[in-house]
């Protein structure tokens, strides 16, 4: 049972990544990007894949020599998801995946020379519908915002991000979005909230290099969420030195903490305690474990005793409240005849959500019923 989310949105104009249209109130897009070598074209589609049917809807490519963009042909041809080309310098790259079908060019226009090689760029992309974005990062700062500002700051990440901004602007083109990622969630947060007054483009949030796993998880958890409870943000990426997949993963969780997007299943579990009348801590890794191909987006209550377990069940879609021997089952809210069996109750759990799941995706405006020993 999701409910809507309170946060208003910050508003912004409105571009397309292929098929996924990015800000004025679209849906805020989770991507990750690749980290096999581009050269490896059967590794990396085999990784775009995965990283698409984890819900993706949009992966990030490193581009970074012509052999490269020869071999993002190839990959693009064998992909349906929109692919970004992350390119660095040399503007021959941009010109040559602009011809094989990118979906956005991640280049900073400031940083591949010439006013002539810039607006050969941007006549790529304006022709064939392509959108860029600028990516500014804290830890590659311009030399001399360096010794103005003394260190990183969200002035400085303002300031280099609006140079590349004023070149599109001079040549007219304004479907672009920007980023101003650092590793630090206070910088990365300032130079966001600076940036989200200055412009109308679509923000792509991050906070860059977060970490492994767990701290990386916590980092962008915390710094996205601070951002995207102001409204700020149109599209995402969680930064972990992780498989990508994962990356998705905890975007997707992001997102559903706020009430801004959901995917798959919402869990509410107790911590547990001794008033536990089964192990929630073991069930509740098997059933994320079992139940991690679910996308329908729904709410389920796994509590151990009966002291919140009905409230929490109150506002699931599926709840469990712990019991001796034999637990109360819910549904919709209301207490149902069929208890689950505490000594089977990761089988039976298993089977009640995937039958809620079929019927709900069957008939979406019908309220499901359980399932009856």
């Amino acid at each position: 049972m999701f409910s809507e989310s309170p946060i208003k949105r910050r508003k912004s104009t409105r571009i397309n990544v292929g098929n996924v249209p990015i800000g004025d109130g679209a849906p805020i897009a989770v991507q990750s990007m690749t980290n096999t070598d581009t050269l490896d074209v059967d590794a990396t589609v085999a990784q775009i894949r995965a990283i698409q049917d984890a819900g993706a809807d949009i992966v990030r490519v490193s581009v970074p020599t012509m052999d490269a963009a020869e071999a993002f042909k190839s990959i693009k041809e064998q992909v349906d998801i929109p692919l970004v080309a992350d390119i660095h310098f040399d503007y021959r790259i941009a010109l040559k995946v602009a011809q094989y079908g990118v979906d956005c060019l991640r280049i900073n226009p400031g940083n591949i020379g010439s006013e002539d090689r810039i607006r050969a760029v941007v006549d790529a992309a304006q022709e064939r519908n392509i959108p860029i974005r600028i990516g500014v990062n804290g830890g590659s700062l311009e030399r001399d915002l360096q010794e103005k500002y003394g260190e990183p700051t969200p002035e400085a990440l303002l300031e280099s991000a609006m140079r590349h901004v004023e070149i599109l602007q001079r040549l007219n083109f304004d479907q672009f979005k920007v980023s101003v990622k650092a590793s630090d969630v206070f910088l990365a947060v300032g130079a966001y909230r600076l940036l989200a007054k200055e412009i109308d483009q679509p923000l792509h949030l991050g906070i860059t290099e977060a970490g492994g796993f767990r701290a990386g998880s916590v980092k962008s958890a915390v710094g996205l969420g601070m951002l995207l409870a102001e409204g700020i943000g149109d599209t995402l990426r969680v930064s972990l030195a992780a498989d990508p997949v994962q990356e998705i993963k905890v975007g997707f969780d992001i997102l559903k903490s706020l009430r801004i997007r959901s995917r798959g299943i919402n869990f509410i579990a107790c911590p547990s305690c001794s008033r536990q009348e089964f192990d929630v801590v073991n069930t509740m890794n098997q059933l994320e474990e079992r139940l991690e191909d679910i996308i329908s987006p729904i709410t389920v209550s796994v509590i151990g005793c009966v002291v919140n377990g009905p409230g929490e069940a109150l506002v699931s879609d599926l709840g469990l409240a712990g019991a001796n021997r034999r637990s109360g089952l819910y549904i919709n809210g209301e207490r149902q005849k069929t208890r689950i069996d505490n000594d089977n109750i990761v089988e039976q759990l298993e089977e009640q959500v995937r039958d809620y799941v079929a019927k709900k995706e069957a008939q979406p405006s019908i309220d499901v019923k359980i399932i009856e020993e």
